[in-house]
């Protein structure tokens, strides 16, 4: 009999090393902005470099509506001593100057109408006498060099507009529309199956027993997915694999055509091991096994037909918790992005921390602002790898690492943003 290898017991720095070294940057596809508006979003991201086409603003243009003057033919107005000037010209939105500004003379403009050339500033409507005739009274100068946006200030021909690896954000997919670019290259989506074990899991359509305490929801698949939904990946529900390793096996199977697959629970040696069982007969390559984590620390990553895998643990906190320091960062990676962790905060622990062991320990807290602005990290209660509600009120992830069994209440910690930060 094959004895049991013993755990890597690896740092959490090492293991999503090793990670990233084995999961591949996906292929590249077009997107249409308009006819794939639906996979907009900023979990997409770049897979190349797109420079401006167009200068934006295309022409010198108010950013008032007002009246286009000369600096020198307003000089020193105010309320008590204002400046009288003729209309030359009436400029709507859409409509081009007739002429350049002639000396002495102001031009009527709307906002986003060019100015003509010669103009030094716009004088907004509010610091006139509203023009109505053939000329305007200008009671304040205060506008003579200001409120025009000038011809490619915002972006000028050959101006990067974003790099390869960019998320495409909301302001990104304005700027591409602004440029006249309808089609850019990104990173696929990553396809990852999410597999549960355990006779004793049932889905909603068993809920009965779940109610009749002879089963337990699968609650984990549902987790993962929307946690893979909001990495940008497309989860595939592999269902629940019952407790012998043919039906682990045939689940796996299923998931050829996937990018990565996530299972959860039955990731140890022991003897009652199927997932190992089947991984194993299915050509599994592990990487590592144990992590110096709680909670978390019994997963397993590795290659499976030339893709990752990723064996989480079954407790639902455990499982969410690996999920995002293990997997979210290589879905990251995989789908092209630059950036690929959670932005990480200073706290200060709003009481006494400690961990019982040697061993990275990850608390799931809740952040509050205090009056200087900083933040105060809090417990969100009882941090059991069980107990689910700890992740739902969590801002972040406070992390104490190897080496540190203790941190007094006022003592600085780091926290891992999960969501936005309270106001």
């Amino acid at each position: 009999m094959t004895r049991p290898r013993s755990p890597d017991w690896l740092e959490g720095e090492e293991a999503l090393d090793r990670i990233l070294d084995l999961c591949p940057v996906l292929p590249e596809e077009e997107l249409h902005l308009t006819a794939d508006a639906s996979d907009l979003c900023p979990e997409r991201a770049l897979a190349e470099d797109v420079f401006a086409l167009l200068d934006h603003p295309p022409w010198d243009n108010s950013a008032m509506d007002g009246f286009a003057v000369m600096e020198v033919d307003v000089r020193g107005a105010k309320p008590e001593a204002p400046v009288v000037l003729p209309v030359s010209q009436h400029i709507p939105a859409g409509r081009f100057p007739e002429s350049q500004l002639a000396p002495g003379t102001a031009a009527r403009v709307m906002t986003g109408a060019p100015v003509p050339a010669g103009s030094t500033g716009v004088v907004r409507i509010e610091h006139t006498d509203g023009g109505r005739g053939e000329s305007v009274r200008i009671d304040l100068a205060t506008d003579a060099t200001r409120n025009i946006r000038r011809r490619g200030e915002d972006l000028a021909r050959g101006d990067v507009v974003a790099l390869a690896g960019s998320a495409l954000t909301p302001a990104v997919v304005g700027c591409l529309a602004m440029q006249g670019v309808e089609r850019v290259k990104v990173r696929r989506r990553p396809r990852i199956a999410v597999l549960a074990n355990g006779d004793e899991l049932v889905d909603f359509e068993g809920v009965e027993d779940v109610r009749a305490g002879r089963k337990i929801m699968n609650s984990n698949s549902h987790a993962l997915a929307a946690q893979l939904r909001a990495a940008g990946a497309n989860p595939v529900d592999l269902g629940i694999a019952a407790d012998t390793a043919a039906s682990v096996r045939a689940a796996l199977e299923t998931a050829r055509a996937c990018d990565g697959v996530i299972s959860t629970a039955g990731v140890s040696v022991g003897d009652h091991d199927h997932v190992k069982q089947a991984l194993d007969e299915s050509g599994f390559q592990r990487a590592f096994w144990r992590v110096r984590i709680r909670p978390g620390s019994p997963m397993t990553f590795g290659s499976l037909n030339g893709r990752p895998f990723w064996g989480l643990p079954g407790n639902p906190v455990s499982a969410m918790v690996t999920f995002e320091m293990f997997v979210r960062p290589a879905l990251r990676k995989m789908a092209g992005h630059a950036t690929i962790g959670r932005s990480r905060i200073r706290a200060r622990a709003g009481h006494d921390i400690s961990s019982p062991e040697d061993l990275t320990h990850l608390y799931r807290v809740r952040l509050s602002r205090a009056p200087d602005g900083s933040f105060d990290a809090a417990l969100t209660g009882p941090q059991g790898s069980g107990i689910l509600t700890s992740m739902v009120e969590a801002h972040g992830l406070a992390v104490l690492p190897t080496g540190v069994t203790t941190v007094r209440a006022g003592e600085p910690l780091e926290v891992i943003l999960l969501r936005d930060l309270p106001s």
